[in-house]
């Protein structure tokens, strides 16, 4: 078993930045994809971020790409979303999940493709 547990969210004002971290423990591979994904009030879940490792291959959902960076400190066995220029529209609650195998392309950002999720951490982007 893997447990994930996210952190770092809250209120923050447009424009403004926040950084989400992911903490793994438990049965990690030495080879696993981690992934942030979004699910806001009445809207179904989105793929946000995710990165493989080792390689640290990442891929990143449209509506985030140039604003959200997904990084991993392996040492720590935690991967973090760096999120800048927040719109009111990421305005949801973030999940960490993982899968214990490399995802290529569409694959990663299919949720049905991981195989654990952490609790989830709001974000909330408002003046």
């Amino acid at each position: 078993q893997v447990q994930l547990v996210e952190s770092g969210g809250g209120l923050v004002q447009p424009g403004g930045s926040l950084r989400l971290s992911c903490a793994a423990s438990g049965r990690t591979s030495s080879i696993s994809v981690t992934a942030w994904f979004r699910q806001a009030p009445g809207k179904e879940r989105e793929f946000v971020a995710a990165i493989n490792w080792p390689g640290r291959s990442t891929y990143y959902g449209d509506s985030v790409k140039g604003r959200f960076t997904i990084s991993r400190d392996n040492a720590k066995n935690t991967v973090y979303l760096q999120m800048s220029s927040l719109k009111p529209e990421d305005t949801a609650v973030y999940y960490c999940a993982l899968k214990n195998a490399f995802c290529a392309g569409y694959g990663c950002s299919r949720s049905e493709e991981y195989d654990y999720w952490g609790q989830g951490t709001q974000v909330t982007v408002s003046s």
